[in-house]
């Protein structure tokens, strides 16, 4: 979506402006104006409102132009702070972080998940960081979930927490009396990773998270697409092989039963090559030391992978693959199946064009992915669910209402 001038400069043209700074900051007003096609005074006079509001400011080009340093446009991180929580079975890791992406504050504890209300453990565990004072306003809460959201009515569908139609978003609004954003944790890694990582060059990417299952999250056109029913990215419940083993879904053969943690022990304690008691890490461990049968199950995981994002990436065309999570540990022998199945699959005109990138895997960062569903509030030239709430919050302050 464009700016534009005129009557809709106030709803239009400054979210646009805001927007291309989060996302591409520090960044020169002649820049601004070429990417926006916004005339140079019209870049100016609302820059001008930003940094009034406090939400931008000025930096220094250290690259010499005729002596003399250029001026950049930033985004104040301490304009506004939000709490990120990674919701998982009998944990919650969370974080509080400032608009820029800097983390203030980490913390985790246990959560009964199947406890009698968790709308109420939930509120418990975040209420003393939601009310904990600090300088940079609150705009909200973002919780990370393995499950299903759908955006429209935020319901969560978590089979692995045993949740279903949980109003997790509305509910937790009214006990926190701030908004509250819920998403898929795959999801709320890609939001992370779009505004403050790997991503951030791209509009258009993939998000593949292994581990103890398989995920995916799709950027595209420079947003989340959730689909319709809140369960776009299941790339784990693919199916492989209608006759292969049988997956928690319901299913059999999905890519999960074949390349997740469990299933490369699995095969690994067929083959002799760990014990029946070994771990994760005891398989790296044996790949490590040049075991050939380990390196060969990573390997063809790695194969199996690629060749399923292969088939998405020639459906979605994407500029890159992000892939992340603790399964990226074994990513060294995981590399040269995935990258060689991903190059056979893709169609030659695009293969190219999609680069890969492996974010090591940091489970702060997942906490930061959820706080990262209520940061890019005042940066998302669509509006969602919330957004409005979050950015009425930012407008709260001293002119701050450029940002609506």
């Amino acid at each position: 979506m464009g700016a534009t001038s005129g009557p809709r400069l106030r709803d239009v043209n400054r979210v646009a402006v805001l927007a291309l700074i989060g996302r591409c900051g520090p960044i020169s007003r002649a820049d601004i104006a070429r990417q926006l096609g916004l005339s140079p005074p019209t870049v100016t006079a609302v820059s001008r409102a930003l940094m009034e509001a406090g939400v931008i400011r000025k930096v220094d080009d250290d690259s010499p132009r005729g002596g003399r340093p250029g001026e950049l446009l930033a985004v104040v991180g301490r304009a506004a702070v939000a709490i990120g929580a990674k919701v998982a079975a009998g944990r919650v890791t969370g974080v509080r972080a400032y608009l820029d992406g800097t983390v203030l504050e980490r913390f985790s504890a246990p959560f009964d998940d199947i406890a009698g209300n968790p709308f109420a453990a939930l509120a418990q565990l975040l209420t003393p960081h939601v009310e904990a004072v600090g300088d940079a306003p609150l705009l909200g809460v973002g919780l990370g979930v393995p499950g299903f959201v759908d955006n429209r009515t935020g319901l969560v569908e978590a089979p692995l927490l045993g949740w279903r139609h949980m109003p997790l978003r509305d509910y937790l609004t009214q006990l926190l009396a701030v908004p509250v954003v819920v998403d898929n944790d795959v999801n709320t890694l890609a939001a992370y990773e779009h505004l403050y990582g790997l991503g951030r060059p791209y509009d258009d990417f993939l998000t593949i998270t292994l581990g103890q299952g398989v995920g995916a999250a799709v950027v595209s056109g420079g947003d989340l697409r959730r689909g319709g029913h809140g369960a776009a990215g299941e790339l784990g419940h693919l199916t492989i092989d209608p006759t292969g083993p049988s997956c928690h879904c319901g299913k059999r053969g999905c890519l999960e039963t074949y390349i997740c943690d469990n299933a490369l022990l699995d095969q690994a304690r067929a083959r002799g090559v760990v014990a029946a008691d070994a771990g994760p890490t005891d398989l790296l461990s044996a790949a490590d030391a040049g075991d050939e049968q380990a390196r060969a199950i990573y390997r063809t995981a790695g194969e199996r992978l690629g060749t399923v994002a292969a088939a998405l990436a020639t459906v979605l065309d994407p500029q890159a693959v992000v892939v992340s999570g603790e399964g990226t540990l074994g990513w060294p022998h995981l590399e040269e199946g995935f990258t060689a199945a991903l190059r056979a699959g893709i169609l030659p005109a695009m293969a190219d064009g999609v680069s890969v990138h492996v974010d090591p895997w940091d489970d702060n960062k997942w906490a930061l992915g959820a706080a990262t569903l209520v940061l890019r509030a005042p940066f998302l030239m669509t509006s969602e669910p919330h957004t409005d709430a979050i950015r009425a919050r930012l407008a709260a302050f001293p002119g701050a209402e450029v940002t609506r």
